[in-house]
């Protein structure tokens, strides 16, 4: 437990928070640490550090008062802009009451102009990113034009000086260092460059924002590199002058842009890079042509050409009409390029791209898919997705007896059902089934059904038999609801299935590639578990038939308490979880010991856990680990293989130099696998026993392994064993 927590209340804990975060999130961060290395680089100018620390404080408490959201306020979202206000009057101005008195209004101003653009952008999901800060400065500094109380700073002649009183002579010969090292030109306004962003315009602010940046985030360093050093390049070679860059320290522009499009706003990859580096000579023109329109005012352009170019860039992505893969905006913002990363890939390794809709097989039972996509006979061209499906037995045949009539065929007549919810918009019942080997080739789809699901997105069932409909045009059905019989009409030579997804809601509307959600796969006798897939010809499919034992286990309500105790590596111990549910009513399981979140989703057929956060070694994320997928029905010899993000697996030293490629390549990988090894009875078990295991790979060499054991009986999970390299853990669940 930390000692904030042990001292502080909770509203002191996220004023807390709200301090540090106003430091970090100027980079987009909530990294403590990394507001720890960024504090003191704002007091390399005393005064500077010292009015912008008092300027955050007015912001942040004022919101309080104010009742403003006491989450928003400890994320460092209203602090991080009245911060860069009042460095700037602290850099600009020299010290004294009336200067503590115009910072603390400019730090109103700023707030205010915050909630109003958070309200006004906010509209359109985009951030209101430093345009506070840009406003209340120039607002400020017009106004303070004709207070002559207010004497300009002339710290900064002096600043060797100044070093010495804050360091003495370690300082001074530090400084000189860096500042008579023979550092490459380039690599030397980068830094001053970095320093302006806190109105610090030294070398040595700039490596240690530098070295923070490089803790925090190796993508958002390599960006910030990407950005800086493309600007650079861009001035070279038209020929604009580069002092610019070195005497105005407009640099940070940039660096602030690279870091927002290629790695916060974006999920980084090749696409996101290359963004990056088509805005940097667009940016570099804005930044040109504001400058000279902001000289007339005799007012610094500041971070406006980074506001403007960001949120030009964010808002032309929301008119859209298709997502692209290698540019695809972050959903859930969890402050670190690298966790947005590792978890956006992990969700289309598991779910493909964003299918929201959740549809199951459109029948009972196992049956095999004798044409798929791209099919040998009739599944062509703007018909291509599509799937029919038989009934076969052991021995692959689809009949019994001579074949000769259409109820010898044990598809023929069997239940058909709906895939999901929806309104019937098309239905033909009327059409005659067919004599075995025959066609009917101008009522093409025979008897056929269409749901609408969605805006363009419909299911057609085709071939049904004659006056078996048990639905009319504009009823709504549920998912499973029963909606007529397999047959053999139309284009039908034999009895089957013909099933597909569409985009309008015309019987001949050609197809739609759509996976299903939850599906079984049947081979040598054992099950595999599949996930928004395309099955293919031959498999042997069945939708997953939920096992109430399994379903209880894992129906885990909001409000309920679980005591966990047992020994961990032969210790003692006790620990408690409460399961609860955030404003978006999404599912977590809350530790009280360790403060983490385990976040999961149980549609009722799987369970699946979907983000962690939090400390790694505690059993609430032993038990993300061995539960990370779980399908609640019990299939001997089943397999259910996932993918894991890999930094809920490997450390930070090992994700170090992964952390760098990853918007390329990976070669850190990690897995989840789960069977069901036992159960005291198949159709009414009082007991069931899964086994899972994770493994990592570097470069496709496995380093770890990690095996699980879970029990279940009627009142819910009961045991959880986990075995691993250097940790054993024996532990008896009860629920409260």
């Amino acid at each position: 437990m930390k000692l904030t927590d042990i001292f502080l209340s909770e509203d002191a804990r996220l004023h807390y928070k709200g301090i540090l975060n106003s430091y970090s999130q100027i980079f987009f961060s909530e990294n403590k640490a990394f507001a720890w290395v960024l504090i003191p680089a704002t007091f390399l100018d005393p005064y500077a550090g010292l009015f912008g620390f008092i300027s955050l404080l007015v912001s942040n408490f004022t919101a309080y008062g104010l009742g403003l959201n006491i989450y928003t306020i400890s994320r460092g979202l209203y602090g991080f802009n009245s911060l860069l206000t009042g460095l700037g009057l602290g850099v600009y101005f020299s010290p004294g009451w009336q200067l503590m008195f115009m910072v603390a209004m400019a730090s109103l101003i700023t707030l205010g102009f915050s909630v109003a653009l958070e309200g006004v952008v906010g509209k359109y999901a985009l951030p209101y990113l430093s345009l506070p800060f840009v406003f209340a400065s120039w607002l400020v500094m017009l106004a303070l034009l004709d207070f002559t109380a207010l004497g300009i700073s002339e710290r900064g002649v002096y600043f060797l000086n100044e070093l010495y009183q804050m360091g003495g002579d370690w300082l001074v010969a530090f400084y000189n260092t860096t500042v008579f090292f023979d550092i490459w030109q380039p690599l030397r306004v980068y830094f001053i460059s970095l320093a302006a962003i806190f109105f610090q315009y030294n070398i040595l602010t700039g490596i240690l924002i530098a070295t923070g940046i490089l803790y925090y985030s190796r993508i958002a360093f390599t960006l910030s590199l990407l950005g800086f050093f493309a600007a650079y390049a861009f001035y070279s070679i038209i020929g604009a002058n580069l002092n610019d860059l070195n005497y105005s320290y407009i640099g940070f522009n940039y660096i602030l842009t690279a870091i927002a499009i290629g790695g916060f706003f974006i999920i980084p990859s090749k696409g996101s890079y290359l963004s990056v580096l088509i805005l940097i000579p667009m940016l570099a023109l804005l930044t040109t042509g504001l400058s000279r329109i902001l000289m007339v005012f005799n007012l610094p352009v500041y971070s406006l050409p980074f506001n403007i170019a960001v949120l030009m860039f964010l808002y032309v992505l929301k008119f859209r009409t298709t997502s692209q893969a290698n540019l695809s905006e972050v959903v859930v913002q969890q402050n670190s390029p690298e966790k947005n990363l590792y978890a956006f890939q992990n969700h289309i390794i598991r779910f493909g791209s964003s299918y929201k809709l959740p549809f199951r097989l459109p029948f009972y039972g196992e049956w095999v898919i004798t044409q798929g996509h791209s099919g040998d006979h009739t599944h062509k061209e703007n018909w291509r997705h599509a799937w029919d499906f038989e009934i076969a037995d052991d021995e692959g045949k689809t009949y019994q007896g001579t074949g000769d009539f259409p109820e010898d065929y044990y598809c023929f007549a069997k239940p058909v059902i709906a895939t999901a919810d929806g309104e019937i918009v098309e239905v033909v019942d009327d059409i005659e089934d067919n004599v075995i080997g025959k066609y009917n080739l101008i009522q093409n789809w025979g008897n056929t059904i269409v749901i609408k699901h969605a805006d363009y997105l419909y299911s057609k069932i085709s071939h049904l038999k004659k006056g078996t409909a048990k639905v009319k045009k504009g009823d709504f059905v549920k998912t499973g609801q029963h909606l007529a019989q397999c047959g053999n009409s139309g284009r039908s030579p034999y009895p089957h299935l013909h099933f597909q997804f569409q985009a309008t809601p015309w019987i001949g509307s050609g197809t739609y590639e759509y996976p299903f959600r939850h599906l079984l796969i049947h081979k040598d006798n054992t099950y595999q578990y599949m996930s928004f897939s395309i099955p293919e010809k031959d498999q042997k499919v069945c939708n997953i038939e939920v096992n109430p034992l399994m379903k209880n286990a894992f129906q885990l309500i909001p409000g309920q308490g679980i005591k966990i105790s047992g020994k961990w590596n032969s210790k003692d111990f006790i620990t408690e979880w409460i399961v609860g549910t955030n404003m978006y009513n999404k599912s977590y399981i809350y530790c009280t010991e360790s403060k983490s979140l385990a976040w999961f989703e149980n549609d009722g057929v799987v369970w699946l856990f979907t983000h962690f956060e939090g400390t790694k070694n505690t059993l609430l994320h032993y038990f993300y680990l061995a539960a990370f997928k779980v399908q609640l029905a019990f299939y001997k010899a089943s397999d259910t293989v996932d993918s894991l993000p890999v930094n809920q697996l490997f450390s930070k030293k090992q994700l170090f130099l992964q952390d760098f490629v990853a918007p390329f390549f990976m070669y850190l990988r990690a897995y989840h696998r789960l069977k069901f090894t036992f159960t005291d009875d198949e159709m009414s078990p009082s007991e069931i026993f899964l086994e899972s295991e994770i493994e990592s790979f570097v470069w496709r060499k496995r380093s770890q392994k990690i095996h699980f054991e879970i029990k279940i009986d009627k009142k819910g999970i009961s045991k959880l064993n986990v075995n691993g390299p250097s940790i054993k853990i024996e532990s008896v669940w009860e629920i409260l």
